[in-house]
């Protein structure tokens, strides 16, 4: 199913919705087209929804049978994520990552999109418009960053690990619990920006892990294909694999190496 030909359709879908919908937004919102959803931390603009809309009609025209998780028409109708214990491909939409950015005008926000089936990710796109950044994963394919290979290495030995972890307002008292494990020598926690950025400095080497207390699938499905496909690791604090479907044991972390992964776990689990 995974083809050079459905990668670069789905690498066109993309760019094309991002050029109609979503560019010609950026720094020119009204304030009518941004809308909190459940929170001041939780935004939706016109550009989400049109993005999600216009990726929504092409992806599944690209792929008859595949169906669509977008994080907006979940919103509306949270029956729409059951297609991810189904047996059709599902495309995993986030249409614009680092809403909260976008919205301020800056360039710190993407579009992911994931292909899943039978809850395995088969492959990932991460597009960074205001950057001009586009990284795509293969199962057992490797990584890519704007063409070229890309690998997250490993953190130099002793070197203070630096880790973006969840908002405060998207943490249980459990989960901020556990994430006050990584305030501890050696680990430099901060709170994360868009996910999908913060998964890409990972599979690139620049950020060390991340630890995030929520799952949603639009949020982590790309970024976990990209960094397994770039060389790291992911766990929940159970010691377990991130199920797309949900219910896991959070937070859970995605680092450079295996060594990394195991060591952010441990942490959580003495915080918690």
């Amino acid at each position: 199913m995974i083809d050079d030909a459905l990668v670069s359709g789905a690498e066109e879908a993309v760019r094309e919705a991002v050029a109609e919908e979503v560019m010609p937004r950026w720094r020119r919102l009204a304030t009518h087209e941004v809308l909190e959803k459940s929170g001041p931390h939780d935004l939706v603009t016109i550009a989400d929804r049109k993005a999600e809309e216009h990726l929504t009609r092409t992806l599944t025209a690209l792929l008859p049978g595949s169906v669509v998780v977008g994080e907006e028409a979940v919103h509306d109708d949270p029956v729409r994520y059951e297609a991810l214990r189904g047996p059709d491909p599902v495309w995993i939409i986030d249409p614009v990552d680092g809403t909260r950015q976008f919205v301020r005008g800056e360039d710190g926000f993407c579009t992911l999109l994931a292909l899943a089936q039978h809850g395995e990710l088969l492959a990932s796109w991460t597009y960074v418009p205001a950057r001009g950044d586009m990284a795509i994963a293969r199962r057992r394919g490797g990584a890519l960053l704007n063409g070229e290979a890309v690998t997250a290495g490993s953190p130099a030995p002793g070197a203070v690990l630096e880790v973006a972890t969840s908002h405060p307002d998207f943490t249980t008292e459990d989960q901020k619990r556990a994430l006050l494990g990584l305030r501890t020598d050696g680990v430099a926690p901060r709170p994360c920006g868009s996910a999908g950025l913060e998964y890409l400095r990972v599979a690139r080497g620049e950020l060390d892990a991340v630890a995030f207390s929520w799952e949603s699938a639009w949020d982590h499905a790309a970024g976990l294909l990209l960094v397994a496909e770039a060389g790291g690791a992911s766990s929940t604090i159970a010691g377990d694999s991130f199920t797309l479907a949900g219910n896991n044991a959070l937070p859970f972390t995605a680092a450079r190496d295996a060594t990394t992964a195991r060591r952010i776990v441990e942490l959580l689990q003495t915080g918690s």
